[in-house]
């Protein structure tokens, strides 16, 4: 690889920003596509295939057969609320490679003994979230029930880039969250983002099968194209 090409991939991986460097088999002939340029690239529907998938591989293309070797963050899931689905969702957010973040200011409920092998932050959304660099490798949940912390949490969350924001609670529940964030300016487009009530509609019941169908539609929303996931 080319000290340009080596310098420009290790700048997008340190900020976390995916990439993928092409190498055209026949030639060795080699260039970095940025995830900001894949849109204008003439190889963008095998790029963005990579891409949802996070994996490497061979394609056969118009230009040619090339290997398409994929720099993708790993993922970060955000929860805010230390209560019985975070301690389903966290373990398995974990098995499938996210960096996982606890924020609820109640002490009492935001404990390493509940939250093993995670990081947890005992502070409130407005504190705890802007430090954690929330960008769109970042899935985002707000699950505590509660105006005061969930609220908070999800206009920080609307403000970023993140790929999946979901919000726990029924359609009257959302109802009444979608009033107070428009009377924090929040527009219908925003608010569109939020996935509500979170999760798969599955018939889940118990925290740990709510917790199996927000990671489902967590994956669902990392992995589908955009036409399959509509």
């Amino acid at each position: 690889m080319k000290l340009n090409i080596l310098t420009a991939l290790n700048n997008e991986r340190a900020n976390r920003r995916a990439a993928v460097v092409v190498t055209h088999v026949d030639s060795g002939e080699q260039r970095l596509v940025k995830g900001a340029d894949v849109f204008h690239d003439p190889l963008r529907d095998f790029i963005e295939k990579h891409l949802r998938s996070g994996k490497s591989g061979m394609e056969e293309t118009p230009a040619g057969k090339v290997f398409l070797t994929v720099y993708v963050p790993p993922p970060k899931l955000v929860i805010t609320g230390a209560v019985h689905i975070s301690q389903a969702l966290a373990p398995i957010a974990k098995l499938l490679g996210y960096d996982v973040v606890i924020v609820d200011p109640r002490t009492a409920f935001a404990t390493q003994d509940r939250f093993p092998e995670v990081t947890v932050i005992a502070q409130w959304p407005d504190e705890a979230l802007p430090p954690l660099n929330v960008d769109r490798y970042t899935a985002f949940v707000a699950l505590t029930h509660d105006p005061k912390i969930d609220d908070p949490a999800l206009l920080h969350a609307l403000s970023k880039d993140c790929f999946y924001i979901g919000a726990l609670g029924s359609r009257k529940t959302h109802g009444r969250r979608v009033e107070r964030l428009k009377a924090q300016g929040i527009s219908d487009d925003a608010i569109a983002r939020i996935h509500a009530p979170i999760g798969l509609d599955i018939g889940a019941v118990s925290p740990p099968e709510i917790a199996v169908s927000i990671m489902a539609e967590i994956t669902a929303r990392l992995r589908q194209s955009p036409e399959k996931e509509a």
